[in-house]
């Protein structure tokens, strides 16, 4: 189907994902990954998914987990029918369980886990699915706000009214996640019974925390709301080496527009897990993705 066959415009969210290994980690244990569906595209029905995933274990099992969780998420949200939530509070549950059983067939990976925040996007609404400290924002009209709530410890506490945002950022525990997937038998995915409704020229990002920990949101706003997501995406990978950059850095952004406004045809259908080698300080760090067989 050509756009000038389409029965009516609808969104479309037009973006990039690049992620980067940062300036101290030896290597990448982020996963990146969206699928956009072309008009006519069976997977349409279904709309798009955008998602991060961080990990987090020895010996590169945090690598394995994000992969495991970006893998089965997508096939998952892609196989079954029904209500948007429900299919991807499933999807996340099914992450849970793959990851687990594959610590448990692999003794090297035992105590890894993952967190992972997506966003599924159909028509003029978006879901967030959310576990761990990764990170949804929507900014519109030069306005930026938090859509996933952080599952740390030092956010708890915070919201509680325990400690100041301020002595949050300073306290020894700001490394303690209370929730990721894989680490537990259960887990308690925050996925939204309702749509937030979207608009023309609204931007979703999403972001590991190597970005947010030390780059404002003030800073993620200037650069996703000025600039073409991919240029956006290299400029705030940037400016996190320049704050030092102590873990590694995924991003992505996302603008929404109608498809009478943009060539999607010319598009692929599935762009999950796309990165670029993007070049900092001499040295070329990509993406790092590992084939399993998840079925």
């Amino acid at each position: 189907m050509t756009l000038s066959e389409a029965t009516s415009p609808r969104l479309y969210p037009h973006g990039a994902m690049r992620t980067d290994n940062g300036a101290v980690r030896p290597h990448n244990e982020d996963r990146v990954s969206f699928v956009t569906p072309q008009p006519g595209d069976p997977a349409e029905a279904r709309g798009s998914l955008l998602l991060v995933a961080d990990g987090m274990g020895g010996h590169a099992a945090g690598e394995v987990a994000s992969e495991i969780a970006a893998e089965t998420i997508r096939r998952v949200y892609y196989e079954l029918s029904g209500p948007v939530p429900h299919v991807l509070g499933s999807a996340f549950l099914a992450a849970n369980v793959a990851i687990s059983d594959w610590a448990k067939n692999n003794p090297e990976c035992k105590g890894m886990g993952t967190t992972c925040t997506a966003i599924a996007i159909r028509d003029d609404g978006a879901w967030l699915a959310h576990v761990g400290d990764s990170r949804a924002y929507l900014l519109r009209d030069g306005v930026i706000t938090q859509l996933s709530d952080d599952q740390t410890l030092v956010a708890q506490m915070v919201r509680e009214g325990q400690i100041t945002a301020e002595e949050a950022q300073n306290s020894p525990v700001s490394n303690v996640i209370l929730q990721a997937l894989g680490s537990n038998a259960e887990v308690t995915p925050v996925v939204w019974s309702e749509p937030l409704k979207l608009a023309a020229d609204d931007v979703v990002v999403l972001c590991t925390d190597g970005l947010s920990g030390v780059v404002s949101d003030a800073t993620i706003a200037q650069h996703a709301g000025n600039l073409p997501p991919d240029e956006a995406c290299e400029a705030l990978i940037r400016a996190a080496h320049a704050a030092g950059a102590p873990d590694n850095v995924s991003v992505g952004v996302f603008k929404l527009v109608l498809t009478t406004d943009l060539a999607v045809a010319d598009e692929p259908a599935d762009l999950a897990g796309t990165t670029r080698r993007v070049k900092y300080g001499g040295d070329e760090n990509s993406g790092h993705t590992r084939k399993m067989n998840l079925s």
